[in-house]
């Protein structure tokens, strides 16, 4: 059985918070950098330039990406041969937290649910965790904002609608959605499983590096199919027109009962903000 400390993931989830909100990940840095290249709107491309300026200037001054810096969601995998010493996962994954949204000036959000009494340091976080094989500890990061998980919607479509039915659903989804999310979007969209386990592969599918591709050539067709289908929308960039609706679209498939066929669509903004750690 192998010991991680708690002061050290609590060290590492702080480190990697606060970088996940100020520096735009090389591969989505990368997709609005040729995206404004190929932008035929004179709108759109001004909205890219800004979009990536407004990343240059977070960088270089550590600052926030965006005013809106989410609810803290955490994917965590956790081998079966460690433990935590020194405290639970989940108490150091909330402490971090509110420590890197305190010393980091990101807006706190959280708040009950009907009061809207804000909770004051952005607890609680939201923790998916999964017991893997191993003596590792993988800790993924998102700061998920209202303005894109707003237009996330879960479906139980009947088998018979299949492929064609799922493609409608995700379109109709996202012309609905026009410039809510604020585009270029990218979209994370769960197959199968159950009601309650096809949104969580949609939003674990918008960890996926944008330049990655599918390894199964199917879903990897069925991705370009749905950037296709959601880019010919004509939103653009920050719903002013142009061809860059969507930067990404990224399936993950579960098997799920004979007789349903769930489906979630979770949306992302530009401002794809995430990190992982492994311990």
């Amino acid at each position: 059985m192998r010991i991680i400390e708690a002061s050290a993931v609590h060290a590492a989830v702080r480190q990697m918070i606060l970088a996940a909100n100020r520096v735009l990940g090389d591969d989505v840095y990368a997709a609005l950098k040729s995206s404004m290249e190929s932008e035929t709107s004179a709108s759109g491309r001004e909205v890219l330039r800004q979009l990536l300026e407004n990343a240059d200037l977070a960088a270089s001054g550590g600052l926030a990406l965006c005013q809106d810096t989410g609810a803290a969601v955490f994917f965590v995998e956790m081998g079966e041969d460690v433990r935590l010493g020194g405290g639970s996962l989940q108490h150091v994954l909330n402490s971090a937290m509110a420590q890197a949204y305190e010393e980091g000036c990101l807006r706190k959000s959280m708040c009950h649910p009907l009061t809207r009494c804000n909770t004051g340091d952005n607890r609680p976080a939201i923790v998916h965790t999964e017991l893997v094989e191993g003596d590792r500890l993988t800790i993924r990061y998102m700061a998920k904002g209202g303005g894109s998980e707003n237009m996330s919607r879960c479906t139980m479509l009947t088998p018979a609608q299949g492929w064609q039915g799922i493609k409608e659903f995700v379109v109709r989804r996202m012309a609905e959605a026009g410039p809510n999310p604020c585009p270029p979007t990218i979209v994370g969209v769960g197959i199968g499983g159950t009601f309650d386990l096809a949104p969580a592969l949609a939003k674990r599918a918008l960890f996926r590096r944008l330049d990655d591709v599918h390894p199964d050539a199917e879903v990897a067709a069925m991705e370009t199919e749905l950037l296709d289908a959601l880019n010919a929308l004509g939103i653009g960039p920050m719903g002013l027109g142009g061809r860059t609706t969507c930067l990404a679209v990224k399936i993950a498939l579960h098997p799920c009962h004979i007789a349903s066929l769930p489906v979630a669509v979770n949306v992302q903004c530009h401002s794809a903000r995430h990190r992982e750690v492994i311990l």
